[in-house]
């Protein structure tokens, strides 16, 4: 059976899709249903259809919407958050370029279920191709009167913590784009200090989806917890490299192999890393369904869905280094913990590829543990995942590498 078609049509256009192509498949059909049936109708489809955000926290959509709508402001403003600068990740890239329309109706949506008297595309500098399919979608839209309230795009650094949602409300006041502490939260007081309500460019596509075709619909795909369909990106480990959506219950091995048309050169997968800040799987979990309750089980997620792919010829620990590297560099600065965990991440690591010896997992798990929780943001969880995963399940591959005297560890 083909996968449900809700974010990439089947037979896409060879360019961006235009007003005319988004309505021919039912786009703003939502739109006016809930101009008809109102905002409490529509919070109550999006709860009804167990919608997660898609930006890698997985955080009810409905409960951030609720947030914002209770709130007692005569301003509220919604955010499209595409701020995505994670490497393997090219999905909000792709949505905002292809399918801006979805995007931009699922935003008035939020916007009508929250209240909102303005709202914004928030896209990265280097975003050039979705940034202008974002400006003539918004352009159509307000032509044909469909912008009940006005929406402009902006855009902020390539920095990693600049996709973080309280740090593209920083970005968006002309700040320096990095997290704030929370509470309060942007549905209490976001930007100008007003409630905010901030989705992931994904999940507002969805939206749109779920406001034509109702929340039970949306909720009858997946699994028990895990509800809709999800985009994926594979790299250039495989022969069909792009973004691919598939439902929840899926597994990477149809990812892998009927998306993608398997590995280059016929190797055999021998881990999966789901999204950069996830933790690892074992090439035995290829066949176990894609799920929040079933990669929490394993100790991982999906995160954004920027799939990492392991073969016999890669070298573990030198990639696991460069995961660590990344992090390092794309901290903001601004929380010590964070600072220190990513620096001696790498420092340990590079130990490890140079072969000074044993202890290094004592080591990064007891870095991890000091750290966790101590950021105003979740890049430090996001950081230890990969780490402590990999020196896990690649014990063998670290040991060897570290050289004499460097038993397993686990």
């Amino acid at each position: 059976m083909a996968p449900p078609e809700i974010l990439l049509p089947r037979s896409p256009a060879t360019g961006p899709e235009d007003l005319k192509a988004y309505r021919e498949r039912g786009g703003y059909e939502g739109l006016a249903r809930a101009h008809v049936e109102g905002p409490g109708w529509l919070r109550d489809e999006v709860e009804r259809s167990g919608l997660r955000g898609r930006g890698g926290a997985a955080f009810p959509t409905i409960r951030k919407w609720q947030l914002a709508a209770a709130a007692d402001s005569a301003e509220k403003f919604v955010v499209a958050n595409g701020g995505e600068h994670e490497p393997g990740s090219e999905k909000d890239r792709h949505l905002v370029e292809r399918h801006p329309h979805a995007v931009v109706e699922g935003l008035v949506l939020a916007g009508l279920a929250t209240g909102a008297t303005k709202g914004w595309i928030y896209l990265i500098e280097d975003m050039h191709g979705p940034r202008a399919s974002a400006d003539l979608a918004l352009r159509e839209a307000a032509a044909e009167g469909l912008l009940p309230f006005p929406i402009e795009v902006h855009c902020g650094p390539t920095t990693y913590v600049a996709g973080e949602e309280t740090a593209a409300l920083q970005a968006i006041e002309q700040r320096p784009a990095k997290p704030r502490k929370k509470p309060p939260f942007p549905g209490e007081q976001g930007l100008f200090g007003k409630p905010t309500t901030v989705n992931n460019v994904e999940t507002l596509a969805h939206v749109a989806w779920i406001a034509r075709l109702g929340g039970a619909a949306f909720a009858a795909i997946g699994t028990a917890e895990s509800k809709g369909t999800l985009l994926f990106t594979l790299g250039e480990e495989v022969v069909r490299p792009g973004v691919y959506e598939l439902p929840f219950g899926a597994t990477y091995r149809e990812l892998i192999e009927e998306c993608g048309g398997g590995l280059k050169g016929g190797g055999r997968v021998r881990a999966v890393l789901p999204a950069m800040s996830s933790a690892f799987l074992l090439a035995e979990h290829l066949d176990v369904p894609i799920a929040y309750e079933t990669l929490r089980q394993l100790g991982t997620s999906p995160g954004c869905g920027g799939v990492r792919l392991v073969d016999e010829r890669t070298d573990v620990v030198a990639l696991t280094l460069e995961i660590a590297e990344f992090f390092m560099r794309e901290q903001c600065g601004q929380c010590p913990p964070c600072r220190m965990e990513t620096n001696q991440f790498v420092h340990v690591l590079a130990g490890v590829r140079d072969g000074k010896g044993p202890g290094y997992a004592e080591k990064l798990q007891k870095l991890a543990d000091f750290a966790r929780k101590k950021g105003f943001c979740s890049l430090i969880e996001m950081a230890a995942a990969p780490v402590l995963s990999a020196v896990r399940v690649f014990a063998d591959d670290f040991a060897r590498a570290a050289g004499p005297g460097a038993a397993r560890e686990e």
